[in-house]
């Protein structure tokens, strides 16, 4: 059975291995700089790091980012990154859970509305229809990125 709740300090090493599975070439940090950036990832309350468990072990994760707004009132608008589940469970419904698990947690924050950009649907077009089954629509937005200049 899945349960969705907030990340635990003891939950690090299994999101990072969660986390090889939606990106395997992201870079190895070292162990004081993975820690303190997941300090700072609990500590902070624009955050919301959500994690799908099932018998203790996370099969799914994503980070809502909420940020303050003058527009629309005052409500605050949110973002949803880091979407992943465990290969051996896609299609169960647990990303799914653990993403609407996201979303209502914007929701109680006052957040009229959250963003979420994949790259992934050009590949794969089951990701498309996947958000569109956690709430999401297409066509609302065009989305753009900026890459960090390089030297």
């Amino acid at each position: 059975m899945l349960i969705t709740r907030q990340a635990r300090s003891d939950d690090l090493d299994q999101l990072l291995v969660l986390y090889r599975h939606l990106n395997p070439n992201i870079p190895q940090l070292s162990e004081q700089r993975r820690r303190e950036i997941w300090r700072e990832t609990l500590a902070n309350e624009n955050l919301s790091l959500m994690v799908g468990v099932v018998a203790d072990r996370p099969i799914a994760t994503c980070l809502l980012i909420t940020a303050p707004n003058l527009m629309r009132g005052g409500a605050p608008h949110a973002f949803l990154e880091n979407v992943v589940t465990h290969p051996d469970v896609r299609r169960c419904g647990y990303g799914r859970a653990t993403v609407r698990a996201a979303l209502d947690d914007a929701w109680r924050r006052g957040c009229f509305q959250v963003f979420l950009m994949t790259g992934r649907g050009r590949a794969n077009p089951f990701v498309l229809t996947f958000y569109e089954s956690c709430g999401f629509e297409q066509g609302g937005k065009t989305g753009f990125v900026a890459p960090r200049p390089v030297g």
